[in-house]
């Protein structure tokens, strides 16, 4: 049966104790990880938050002997005894309390366990939605645990950086008026105001720029921000944000900041030691080296344009496709020694990309297959000449739309990398990729959308394009990559109510429309909004990579599948009848019975 602690205090965690408290009498509270049965006495293994102990129970006394034998994985116990050496060969070099262990003299039994649906240990081994119906068994592994206390560390940097600079940490609303633009929002009816809604916030955007107004300056919180769109392996509904805004800043005040904040962060988190500044490349320069606005820097790889070697060739089908927008490439010499089998791979990554093929040519002792035989020996060596290669190689050619094909190599570069094991381990390589567009084309909608929202400054040599040529306004935008993930996004935002409304009106808000659903912030702009600028950076990325995981639920506590389902509570989950009517509200779902 399950006591109480009546009165037993804790006096050590199961990480605490080494060979400095032999002779202590101590206090262990914990779950039992695993018990042993060895001649006669009983081993088992105590472990909380901080780490874990070896208890051992030896048969001078029977009945704590007895009591021993009824423990079971994840019991709850109060363990008390004195402090002992392990013998030479029992040491476990691999635990941090692993030269000693604590002779049990005293057992409670605090709380007894069902039998796991799976064992707690480093990796569980059970599916995934398994272990999120279960996720407080699963949060008791050591690898998750760590990374939460990880994430905390992160959080904790965070704070400490921005507080000694002079950054306030405020909080905006969480029921917010709805500005749809970009994901989908969240809505909340309210029961007050029948018929009338408020929005969960995509990001606290307006409010921080409503806060540089109001005159606080220098900005930042670690915000919740709910979009209602399809999720992936590094999105979920809900995220967490490092959300800083600055007044009277330029660009390069911004860039320095995050900087300095990274570096502290991946220097307390991880010890790692982050070299400053970043280099910066604008999107154009990333698209065309690298075919992405998130490179991955720690290789080479880039892309190249061929176009006229191409025309040097006798294949009709590149020459045709490269007079539709180019021919761009990537040479490996690493990559000569791939198998047909990994090529089809590279070919496939190309398709999935939008390309329509892969061309290739591969160079290995001599010998030259693929489209070699396309290729006068003179225009290959041009094309070694042209990326530095000597030798054997592996040429890969996309032609056809520029953008289409920078896109697909950019894919074909990740994947070749891969494959001939071109990423070294232990490189932190952050970019800032700026001058993004304002606005993309909507093939759907037939009209101008932002690229990233519109809230950001035309570059001042682009304003005059706005009615003109959107397509070439650039913005004083700018992500942060990180090893080919883009761990936020910031500009420098419009202040000038004219200016923003000739944004508006590119994508379709008249004067009107902008004051319905924007008319506060363009009313705040009246008064004096001074330059300012800022970046949000996506704090549970910055978790998951810290922690070397492909996916933010290794690092965010009790995360959703990707239906934006939580199956450890079951929601979302439906509401009664009575319910609704209160918030004056009527479901038309077909075939739905009544709670």
């Amino acid at each position: 049966m399950a006591e109480s602690m009546q009165g037993i205090k804790r006096t050590h965690t199961c990480g605490d104790l080494d060979k400095s408290n032999v002779g202590e009498r101590v206090t262990l509270m914990g779950w039992v990880h695993r018990r042993r049965d060895h001649g006669g006495v009983i081993f088992i293994d105590v472990r909380d938050r901080y780490g874990l102990t070896q208890v051992v129970f030896k048969p001078e006394d029977e009945e704590l002997m007895e009591e021993a034998r009824r423990l079971k994985q994840e019991y709850v116990v109060a363990v008390t005894g004195t402090v002992e050496p392990r013998p030479d060969d029992m040491i476990n070099t691999d635990l941090a309390t692993g030269e000693i262990e604590v002779r049990a003299d005293r057992l409670r039994i605090l709380n007894e366990s069902e039998t796991p649906p799976f064992v707690i240990e480093e990796e569980a081994q059970a599916n995934d939605d398994l272990r999120l119906k279960y996720r407080y068994l699963d949060l008791r592994n050591r690898v998750l645990r760590d990374n939460i206390v990880l994430r905390h560390t992160a959080a904790v940097a965070v704070r400490e950086y921005l507080n000694l600079r002079g950054f306030l940490e405020i909080e905006t609303p969480m029921l917010v008026k709805r500005t749809p633009e970009g994901a989908r929002d969240f809505l909340v009816p309210s029961r007050l105001n029948p018929g009338k809604f408020y929005a969960l916030p995509q990001s606290p955007q307006l409010y921080k720029q409503i806060l540089m107004i109001a005159g606080f300056d220098k900005y930042y919180q670690l915000p919740k921000c709910l979009r209602d769109e399809d999720l992936r392996a590094d999105r979920q509904p809900e995220h967490t944000q490092i959300d800083i805004e600055m007044s009277f800043v330029s660009e390069e005040d911004v860039w320095g900041l995050g900087e300095g904040l990274m570096a502290h962060v991946w220097k307390t988190a991880i010890g790692a030691e982050i070299e400053t500044p970043f280099p910066r490349m604008t999107y154009a320069e990333s698209m065309a080296r690298f075919g992405t606005d998130k490179p991955d820097l720690r290789f080479g790889l880039e892309i190249k344009e061929v176009t006229e070697l191409v025309g040097e060739t006798s294949s009709d089908m590149l020459k045709k496709a490269s007079a539709s927008g180019g021919a761009f490439a990537i040479v490996s010499g690493e990559g000569a020694g791939l198998s047909r089998k990994n090529i089809e791979a590279l070919e496939v990554a190309a398709k999935k990309a939008g390309a329509a093929g892969l061309a290739w040519v591969k160079m290995s002792q001599g010998k030259g297959s693929g489209m070699a035989r396309f290729f006068e020996a003179g225009t290959l060596g041009k094309i070694q000449g042209l990326f530095g290669v000597e030798g054997d190689m592996l040429l890969l050619i996309v032609a056809g739309d520029r953008a289409v094909s920078l896109k697909a190599l950019g894919a074909v570069r990740l994947k070749l990398a891969g494959l001939c094991d071109l990423i070294p381990e232990g490189r932190h390589c952050f970019v800032w990729i700026t001058e993004f567009p304002v606005f993309e084309w909507d093939p759907e909608e037939d009209r101008w959308a932002p690229a990233h929202h519109m809230f950001s400054m035309p570059m001042d040599e682009d304003i005059d394009l706005l009615e003109t040529d959107p397509a070439k306004v650039r913005g004083r935008l700018y992500d942060l990559a990180y090893n080919g993930i883009e761990l936020g996004s910031g500009s420098i935002r419009n202040h000038i109510r004219s200016v923003q409304e000739r944004v508006m009106k590119v994508v379709g808000i008249d004067k009107q429309e902008a004051a319905r659903r924007f008319g506060f912030l363009l009313e705040a702009f009246e008064y004096g909004a001074p330059p300012h600028g800022g970046v949000a950076l996506g704090f549970d990325r910055i978790a998951m990579v810290l922690a070397g995981k492909d996916s933010i639920r290794d690092v965010i506590a009790f995360p959703k599948t990707t239906s934006g389902a939580s199956l450890m509570d079951v929601c979302p989950s439906e509401i009664d009848d009575r319910d609704l009517k209160e918030l004056h509200l009527k479901l038309d779902l077909p075939n739905r019975e009544s709670p």
